[in-house]
C-alpha cells in the first residue's frame, strides 16, 4: 500500500529539503525516523524540493509500504523520532500510482517582508527584513503582471538544472499588515530560486532601483536584468495542490491562515 503525509517544517536547521551526502536535511530526518518504527530502509518522494532556509506549512512526501498500522500510530510513531522543528501533520492512504511530486497540479508559496527602519526582534527567523519604504501599489501592481504563462529564464539561478523554463503562474497576492507585506504566489512549478528571485525582482522595482518593468525583465529571458535573491528564511512552501480523489488536504492560499488558527 501507498501512505501519503503532509508535514511542516522550520528550514533554518536544516540544508534544504533533499537528502545529501554532506549536509542535514528534512528528507534524511524523515526517512531516519520512518526506519526506526519499520527497520525497513525507505526513500520517500516529495512535492517540492525546498532549499536551505526556506519553512514549509503543507509539504507532501508519500512511499510504499506493506505495514499496516493506523493513522494515528504512523503519525506519533514518525514525529516521536523527529527533530521538534520537523512535524507529521496528516496521513491519508493513496493509490500506488499516487507520486507527490509528478501528480502536483500546482505549488504555492507566501514569502513575509517586514518593512521597517526597525529590527524585527521576534520575527527575525521567519522574515525578510527590508529597511528602506516600500511603494507597496507599485510591488503589488508589477507582481500581477507575473500572470500567466511565460519563459521565466530571468528569474532562474546560474545552477538551475530545469530542462524548461516555461511555467504557469495562475495566482498572485499582496497584503500589508502594518509593517508586514505577505506576498503569495501560485504555479504548476518554479524553477531553482523562482520564487526568491521574483520577491528581490519586486522589491528593487517598489525601490525605483530596478526601473525595468516585471513584463520587460520576463521578456529579456536573462537573469541579469532581474533583481537580487531575497533571504530564504522568509520563504514559506504552502503546499501542492492535487486532484480531490487523492483527499490530500488543500495547502491554504493565505500564510496568516497559520498565525490565525
Amino acid at each position: 500500500m501507498k501512505l501519503a503525509f503532509t508535514v511542516e517544517y522550520d528550514g533554518g536547521d536544516f540544508s534544504g529539503f533533499q537528502r545529501q551526502t554532506n549536509a542535514i536535511t528534512i528528507q534524511e530526518k524523515i526517512e531516519d525516523a520512518i526506519e526506526i518504527i519499520t527497520n525497513q530502509k525507505v526513500s520517500i518522494n516529495y512535492a517540492g524540493r525546498t532549499d536551505a532556509g526556506v519553512h514549509a506549512l503543507s509539504q507532501v512526501f508519500d512511499f510504499s509500504t506493506q505495514i499496516d498500522r493506523d493513522c494515528h500510530d504512523w503519525i506519533n510513531g514518525i514525529n516521536s523520532n523527529l527533530p521538534k522543528s520537523i512535524q507529521v501533520k496528516h496521513m491519508i492512504n493513496v493509490s500506488e500510482e499516487f507520486h507527490s511530486r509528478f501528480l502536483a497540479k500546482t505549488r504555492t508559496y507566501g514569502y513575509v517582508i517586514f518593512n521597517s527602519r526597525s529590527k524585527p526582534l521576534f520575527f527575525n527567523n521567519y522574515i525578510h527584513w527590508e529597511k528602506t519604504p516600500l511603494d507597496f501599489e507599485i510591488l503589488k501592481r508589477e507582481g500581477e503582471d507575473l500572470l500567466g504563462t511565460y519563459d521565466f529564464s530571468s528569474f532562474r539561478s546560474s545552477s538551475c538544472s530545469a530542462n524548461n523554463p516555461i511555467k504557469d503562474i495562475t495566482n498572485f497576492k499582496a497584503e500589508k499588515f502594518n509593517d508586514f507585506i505577505i506576498l503569495h504566489i501560485t504555479a504548476n512549478a518554479f524553477l531553482h530560486n523562482m520564487v526568491r528571485i521574483i520577491m528581490g525582482t519586486l522589491v528593487d522595482i517598489s525601490k525605483n532601483e530596478n526601473k525595468m518593468s516585471i513584463k520587460d525583465i520576463i521578456a529579456a529571458k536573462d537573469r541579469n536584468f532581474a533583481g537580487r535573491t531575497l533571504s530564504a528564511k522568509g520563504l514559506f512552501f504552502l503546499g501542492p495542490e492535487y486532484d480531490d480523489l487523492y483527499k490530500i488536504p488543500k495547502p491554504s492560499k493565505n500564510i496568516m491562515d497559520k498565525f490565525k488558527a
